[in-house]
């Protein structure tokens, strides 16, 4: 009995110890590192669309994410997206629907739901229906770390299934990148795109883990100590897997190697096709990357631009579109992670409205 007795001291004395120092470390980063620390939870899970395991969000699920810029809330459906809404497979007759893939610019990172540029461009389609006759539905199936292979994996194995009048993929610099981590396609020595495997889903066995314990979610999206642990821990394995796969990597002049601009070349062109194939109207859009405050430089450089051009993508240009606030508005969240603001949502959002009601 007194061994049990002690076993159960010494257990509630473990307990309060790591209390004390956790509370302690929370203060210590709020007053130390409050402004340097974002509280980003990601919650994904991985989902099964045909042959194809990938990343998503959480469905039905609400929560917040916090930094220095501000707080926004996030609200996920029945398959993930950020929507306030379901969507059948079938859409109704009259609707004309648009499917939204790309990465954390495209689900809204930084920003309020109904600010994302998928937001802007139903409000967009809705109020210039003639008569009401057609209801636009903009399907935000942006999913944070996407690449374009697990993109183009979930348009053919997914998004299809929801029967898109056009689908438009945001593209962000780290694609190149993020596209050989993936390791799903690559080019082969004819210039072909291959299949190389149906499975990435990093992180999400330790998510699965650590979010079905009590308590987690709650130190996610409040504990600043926690999200600094989480993030580093995070910028560690990240950072691990880039060594793994860029060792042999050589960058051009654009600052990306000739394999990443094919890859993501083939990979965009493939998307062209499949929906050019079903009579989707496929637009890609080049996310602007920050530079400086107030600065910017497209995303996709002057080699894949030509490709893409051969390959008939039709393409919103960054440099076009946003020329005349380079330099003079905030295109990107001042802090954080320095995604696209608002107000390059709203930009993007109306013009790709002008472009689908041409």
């Amino acid at each position: 009995m007194r061994r049990l007795s002690s076993w159960i001291s010494n257990c509630l004395l473990a307990a309060a110890a790591v209390g004390v120092a956790a509370g302690l470390g929370e203060i210590a980063v709020r007053l130390l590192f409050k402004e340097q620390t974002e509280l980003f939870p990601r919650y994904h899970t991985d989902y099964q669309y045909g042959r194809y395991t990938l990343r998503g969000i959480r469905p039905g699920a609400q929560f917040w994410h916090t930094s220095a810029d501000g707080s926004w809330k996030f609200v996920t459906n029945d398959r993930g997206f950020r929507n306030d809404r379901n969507f059948p497979y079938e859409k109704a007759q009259g609707t004309l629907r648009v499917l939204s893939l790309g990465d954390s610019h495209t689900q809204g990172y930084e920003v309020r739901q109904e600010a994302t540029f998928s937001a802007v461009l139903e409000r967009y389609l809705n109020a210039r229906s003639k008569d009401g006759k057609i209801r636009a539905e903009v399907l935000n199936a942006g999913v944070s770390g996407f690449s374009t292979a697990e993109a183009l994996a979930f348009l053919e194995n997914e998004g299809t299934k929801y029967r898109p009048d056009a689908v438009v993929l945001g593209f962000y610099a780290n694609d190149f990148a993020d596209n050989l981590k993936a390791a799903l396609y690559a080019v082969d020595e004819r210039g072909a795109l291959v299949e190389r495997g149906t499975a990435h889903i990093p992180g999400v066995r330790i998510q699965n883990i650590i979010y079905a314990i009590p308590g987690v979610r709650w130190l996610g999206e409040n504990s600043y100590f926690y999200s600094m642990l989480f993030n580093n821990v995070w910028a560690f394995f990240k950072e691990r897997l880039r060594r793994g796969v860029f060792e042999y990597a050589v960058a051009g002049a654009s600052g990306h190697s000739a394999q990443e601009v094919t890859l993501a070349a083939a990979l965009v062109a493939r998307m062209q096709r499949y929906c050019e194939e079903r009579g989707i109207r496929f637009i890609l859009v080049d996310i602007p990357a920050r530079t400086a405050p107030q600065r910017f430089a497209a995303s996709l450089p002057d080699e894949m631009r030509r490709a893409l051009g051969a390959a008939r993508v039709e393409m919103l240009d960054s440099r076009e579109m946003l020329a005349e606030f380079d330099g003079a508005a905030d295109l990107h969240v001042a802090g954080g992670h320095h995604h696209i603001s608002e107000l390059t949502h709203a930009l993007i959002g109306v013009e790709l409205g002008r472009r689908i009601l041409k």
